[in-house]
């Protein structure tokens, strides 16, 4: 494999809300403005999350369903607004945003993500095979989590890159090793 074109997934209310996790669907306006994206691929991979594989359809690309490219699970916090989150729990809530390391109750941490993309990207970059491109539409999150791996940022970096709707992120493989690939 030669590159793998990240996207984060279109825009949803729960983006636009912060309402951590959930399956919210993609703004029609956001799919709309996904076909600006010209994307061909060998390979096309999406999250499982409704707003991944709906994005990836409007780029007119059959995607695998890919569970390792899933949202942070946030457990009994999923579907919560932060807002209201800070404002209910301030010290918990609060504790959770200051300490990249600390799990939302029967979720994940950021390490936990990290380690889960760490490890589809090594099955992806293991694959022998001519070159080829690849893309994979994920929450932005995911991608973010992607990027830090590939930098070999700490899990606390995480908060310090911004990944918008429809963003995209070219990596590419060397030798057995993922780069950013700037154009």
């Amino acid at each position: 494999m030669s590159t793998l074109t990240l996207v984060a997934h279109a825009l949803t209310p729960a983006l636009r809300g912060l309402v951590l996790g959930g399956d919210a669907d993609p703004d029609p306006a956001g799919l709309s403005a996904v076909r600006a994206l010209e994307l061909e691929a060998d390979a096309v991979y999406a999250g499982p999350e409704r707003a991944a594989v709906r994005t990836a359809e409007a780029l007119g690309l059959t995607a695998v369903v890919e569970p390792a490219l899933r949202d942070r699970e946030y457990g009994e916090w999923t579907g919560r607004d932060l807002e209201a989150l800070l404002a209910a729990d301030p010290e918990r809530a609060a504790g959770w945003l200051e300490r990249p390391h600390t799990a939302t109750p029967g979720g994940e941490t950021e390490n936990d993500v990290l380690t889960r993309v760490a490890d589809w990207l090594g099955d992806l970059g293991a694959q022998d095979g001519e070159r080829r491109t690849v893309v994979a539409v994920a929450h932005p999150s995911v991608v973010r989590a992607i990027v830090l791996y590939v930098l070999d940022a700490p899990a606390a970096s995480l908060r310090h890159v911004d990944v918008r709707p429809l963003a995209t992120v070219t990596l590419s493989l060397h030798a057995g090793s993922w780069s950013l690939a700037f154009h």
